[in-house]
């Protein structure tokens, strides 16, 4: 049966309203469907298609919590940045999302592990941990003004640190700013980071930005925003299907909008591990 898997607590209660649309509209069409919120189920087991009701971090902690995912997934953009829903949807509204996802056929698109935890979406150390660090300022603001704000305070606060890539069958050491390894374009609810990354290439797009004085930051943050960034000078970016990342220390990352702590980063790609309706 198709199944909405409902997380309550993201996007400020958002997501009872976008599940409520959504089951009218399955209702006129006479789709039967179960609605998980409060609890979900142990397993997959009586479900054909799971709708997930969220945002990012709501999509992450589905696919780390059920093992081996057949079924097809459908993604409403009910959380703080919706990243990989617009990955999926562009800018269609929920509703618009319900109405053409029925007529829609499931394709296989790309995942990524860190440390064995499943990602969609990107990974992101150093700098980007660190604004994750302050996910509630994020939450209370809204998704990019949240982001952008707390971007804009660790601008000036951030140190960059050494770190050691092994990647391609080379190894590479410097210090950087930004060390993203993105499955999809956007971050932070509207950050195009990684422009060039695409759901079926079956690779990752490794972006690296060089450290930076404040100056720079300031002046090329409305840039990276933008997604122009991949021909300046500092910019890096290429196709991995696998890379090893040591930090000089032990640094914050964010995968999907969940904030992890390492020194080691073993990131992977599955390519078509799992069926997004789209």
């Amino acid at each position: 049966m198709l199944s909405l898997f409902i997380n309550p607590s993201a996007g400020k209660g958002k997501p009872m309203a976008v599940a409520a649309m959504a089951e009218k509209i399955l209702t006129q069409r006479h789709i039967p469907f179960a609605v998980y919120a409060a609890e979900w189920p142990e397993s997959l087991e009586h479900c054909t298609e799971a709708w997930i009701i969220g945002g990012d971090g709501t999509l992450n902690f589905f696919i780390n919590r059920y093992a081996d995912i057949q079924i097809p997934l459908v993604m409403l953009k009910a959380g703080t940045g919706n990243d990989f829903a617009w990955a999926l949807y562009g800018n269609r509204t929920n509703q618009e999302i319900v109405e053409w996802v029925l007529h829609q056929h499931a394709h296989p698109v790309d995942m990524g592990l860190c440390n064995g935890r499943r990602f969609l979406n990107a990974v992101g150390l150093g700098f980007d941990g660190e604004v994750l660090r302050s996910m509630q300022t994020i939450r209370k603001l809204g998704g990019h003004l949240g982001y952008l704000w707390i971007v804009f305070k660790q601008i000036f606060r951030y140190r960059e640190m050494e770190y050691e890539l092994e990647c391609n069958g080379r190894l590479e050491t410097g210090k950087y700013l930004l060390l993203h390894a993105a499955n999809a374009r956007r971050t932070g609810g509207g950050f195009m980071i990684s422009p060039a990354s695409e759901l079926r290439d079956a690779s990752l797009n490794l972006v690296r930005c060089q450290a930076l004085p404040v100056w720079k930051r300031l002046r090329y943050l409305p840039v990276i925003e933008k997604g122009l960034h991949l021909d300046l000078p500092f910019i890096s970016h290429n196709l991995v299907n696998k890379v090893f990342i040591r930090a000089h220390k032990p640094v914050y990352a964010q995968v999907d909008g969940e904030l992890i702590y390492s020194r080691d980063f073993d990131i992977q790609l599955k390519a078509g591990a799992l069926m997004l309706r789209y």
